[in-house]
């Protein structure tokens, strides 16, 4: 196989466990008025997850495809092992929050998450600046999506 084509499957390679993790949220999403859950405010519309997490997982595996084909550094092995464990937190998420209802197990769960994104762009920095970048707003997504785990369990 061509130089090319093994760069091409190992990003594919990447990307296919987002789409694990994001076909959690097609088991699992449902109708959270289900269990009479009272929405925040700060709750956004339906309709801009998709596109955003779409997004956000193609830069998801972009950043580890770099990291993959970074030149040897002493920290690579590290930051493949926090994408794998921040992937492994990310796709726990969903069937906790939406398919257990468990507020505070996924309130646990993406602080672990929000964690495991913040070393792994402290360490990615030292690998591949570009890779760290493209955290950055998958970081801010958490981020703002651990505030909305907690306004869940605050207004219910």
């Amino acid at each position: 196989m061509g130089r090319i084509v093994m760069k091409i499957l190992t990003w594919l390679v990447f990307y296919a466990c987002t789409v694990v993790a994001a076909g959690t949220a097609f088991w699992f999403v449902g109708d959270l008025n289900a269990n009479n859950w009272v929405e925040p405010a700060i709750a956004p519309p339906a309709w801009v997850f998709g596109p955003v997490w779409t997004t956000l997982y193609i830069m998801i595996a972009t950043s580890a495809y770099r990291i993959s084909q970074a030149k040897r550094n002493e920290f690579k092995a590290l930051a493949l092992a926090l994408w794998s464990l921040q992937m492994c937190l990310n796709t726990l998420w969903t069937p906790v929050f939406f398919g257990a209802f468990d507020l505070w197990g996924a309130f646990y769960i993406i602080i672990g998450l929000w964690i495991t994104i913040g070393a792994y762009t402290v360490i990615s920095w030292r690998i591949d600046r570009w890779a760290a970048w493209l955290f950055v707003p998958y970081w801010a997504w958490v981020s703002f999506a651990t505030v909305l785990n907690y306004a869940y369990i605050s207004v219910n």
